[in-house]
């Protein structure tokens, strides 16, 4: 970008936080098209872009493709030491939660599940991928892995409800011991068609290796949040 436009960039950013704190820009209101904001501005689409990309870096506003841009809502708290499931944790919020499943299948299981998962090599595995949503915005792609030993007839469900619930309902199977890693990544392309984003979008990966209440690992979660989707706030006891 040329020098001569950050001035232009640095005001277009200032003009749209100050509409979205005013409340004029409501959150998951959506922006007007980039030509009609071009326009308004008075600069070219390719600096308008570039404001556009440093808002939602900054998890202000985000995209989604073939809709627009929208001023980001409020982000979800997540514990990670509170057990509670994805559907209870929004509804906890006063958010609406809802959850798509996109397959449910057996699988040869990958190298890395199998390491998760503490499988011999050429092992099997169930794989669920669902996509879930907060007010109706998809906010979150994962991919869990189950040792089907722990699940029978588990893909016959019905896999929009909770798993924990599900778990615990049909199998006797409760949640124990949970081991978390976090690190910010990039969607990668069936992540990314999941959450209508564009391929290589910056998310948070959360992977969870669960044991039961045996201390069998049971399962892994492969999680994909939009990195403006979530805010992490862990208080550990005394």
């Amino acid at each position: 970008m040329r020098d001569e436009a950050l001035p232009t960039v640095t005001a277009i950013c200032r003009a749209l936080i100050e509409q979205i704190d005013s409340g004029l820009l409501p959150a998951a209101g959506k922006l007007p098209a980039e030509r009609r904001l071009s326009e308004l501005f008075d600069t070219t689409r390719i600096t308008l872009r570039e404001a556009l990309t440093q808002l939602e870096a900054q998890g202000l506003i985000y995209r989604e493709e073939r809709r627009g841009w929208f001023v980001s809502p409020p982000r979800l708290l997540y514990n990670p030491l509170v057990r509670s499931h994805f559907h209870e944790m929004v509804a906890g919020q006063n958010r609406v939660p809802a959850t798509e499943v996109i397959s449910a299948r057996q699988v040869p299981a990958s190298p890395a599940i199998c390491a998760h998962l503490e499988l011999p090599a050429l092992s099997s595995v169930y794989q669920i991928r669902r996509a879930r949503r907060v007010d109706g915005r998809l906010v979150l792609y994962v991919e869990h892995y189950l040792n089907p030993a722990y699940f029978p007839g588990i893909l016959d469900c019905d896999l929009r409800q909770s798993l924990t619930d599900l778990y615990a309902s049909r199998y006797d199977i409760r949640y124990g011991r949970v081991r978390f890693d976090m690190v910010p990544t990039a969607l990668h392309g069936e992540a990314a068609a999941a959450l209508r984003v564009a391929e290589g979008s910056p998310a948070l990966r959360i992977t969870r290796i669960n044991r039961d209440q045996h201390g069998r690992i049971i399962d892994c979660d492969l999680e994909f949040w939009r990195h403006d989707a979530i805010h992490v706030s862990v208080e550990v006891p005394d």
